[in-house]
C-alpha cells in the first residue's frame, strides 16, 4: 500500500482516478486532503489481489523495486502522446493520420481504432485523455452533435495540454475557437501530419518533448534513409539542450547506420556547432 501511494501520488488527479477505476476501486470527485491521504483511503479496504495487481501496474516488483510506470499499452514508447478526437464516420482518415505521424515520433490514440472490442471503451478513452500530452480535433460537419467529442476536448483543456483543431467543413467554436487551427479540406493525411509536427516542435509546451523524442529516434538503429530523414527533423528543431549534442554525437559514432550514412556525421557536427554558437 505504501508503494502504491508513493508512486501514484506523483500523477495528476485524472490519471489517479482512472487507475483506481481500472482496478474496480473506489474514487471520488470530492476530496480536500492530499493525494497520499486520498489514495490510502481509497485502497484501505481493497482485496489483497487487487493491491498486488495495482502495485505491479505502477511498477513495483516485490523482489526488486523499479521506477514507477503507468504506461497504457496503446502509446508507443518514447513518442509524443497525441489524442485524436473525431467522429466515428471519419475513423479511416484518423487512422491514416495516426500512421503518418509515427514517422515524426508522435503516437496517436484513435479511439475507434485503438480500443479492443472486449475492453471497456469509456475507461480506455479516459485513460488516453489522462495520459496524452496533446489533443487534436478533426472538425467534420456534425462534430458538435457528438456526445463525446466536446467532452474529450474539455477534458484535455482541463488538464492544460495543447489543443489544436483541423477544419473539415466545421469551424472551431466555443473555447476551441481561440486555439491554433489548420485547414484539412482536400489535404492528404501525410501533409496534415507534417503540419502538426511543425506545430508541436514549435509549441512552448511540447517543443522540449519533441526534441527529446526526435533525438531518441535518431539514436535508434535504422536504415541509412532513416538516418538522413531524422537528422533533417533535428535540424528543424526550435529548442535544444546540451544533452542533445552529446546524444546525437554518440549516435553518429556508435550507430553504423548513422556513421555510414553519407553526409550525416558531418551534418551532426554542424548542427552541434550551430546550437553552441547560439548559446543554447
Amino acid at each position: 500500500m505504501k508503494e502504491i501511494v508513493a508512486r501514484l501520488a506523483t500523477e495528476e488527479w485524472p490519471l489517479i482516478d482512472v487507475t483506481l477505476k481500472q482496478f474496480s476501486l473506489p474514487w471520488s470527485d470530492q476530496w480536500q486532503g492530499t493525494k497520499d491521504a486520498y489514495l490510502l483511503h481509497m485502497i484501505d479496504e481493497a482485496p489483497d489481489q487487487a493491491l498486488i495487481d495495482l502495485a505491479q501496474h505502477v511498477g513495483f516488483q516485490f523482489e526488486k523495486s523499479t521506477p514507477p510506470r503507468v504506461d497504457p499499452p496503446f502509446w508507443r514508447k518514447g513518442m509524443l502522446r497525441l489524442f485524436v478526437t473525431h467522429l466515428a464516420a471519419h475513423r479511416a482518415f484518423a487512422g491514416e493520420l495516426q500512421e503518418c505521424l509515427l514517422a515524426f515520433g508522435i503516437s496517436c490514440f484513435v479511439a475507434h481504432n485503438d480500443i479492443e472490442p472486449t475492453a471497456e471503451w469509456q475507461t480506455e478513452i479516459e485513460t488516453g485523455l489522462a495520459t496524452c500530452e496533446a489533443l487534436v480535433a478533426l472538425l467534420h460537419p456534425g462534430f458538435h452533435v457528438s456526445n463525446w467529442t466536446d467532452q474529450e476536448i474539455g477534458y484535455a483543456m482541463g488538464r492544460g495540454v495543447p489543443v489544436f483543431a483541423v477544419r473539415f467543413g466545421q469551424d472551431p467554436y466555443g473555447f476551441i475557437g481561440r486555439f491554433q487551427a489548420f485547414s484539412g479540406n482536400g489535404k492528404a493525411a501525410a501533409a496534415l501530419a507534417r503540419e502538426l509536427f511543425d506545430a508541436y516542435r514549435k509549441h512552448k509546451q511540447t517543443q522540449r518533448r519533441m526534441g527529446d523524442v526526435l533525438v531518441g529516434l535518431f539514436e535508434q538503429r535504422g536504415s541509412f534513409a532513416e538516418a538522413k530523414g531524422r537528422i533533417t527533423y533535428l535540424e528543424d528543431l526550435d529548442f535544444w539542450e546540451p544533452s542533445f549534442s552529446t546524444r546525437i554525437r554518440s549516435a553518429a559514432r556508435g550507430n553504423s547506420q548513422v556513421s555510414s550514412a553519407w553526409g550525416v556525421p558531418e551534418r551532426v557536427e554542424e548542427l552541434i556547432k550551430e546550437w553552441a554558437r547560439s548559446g543554447f
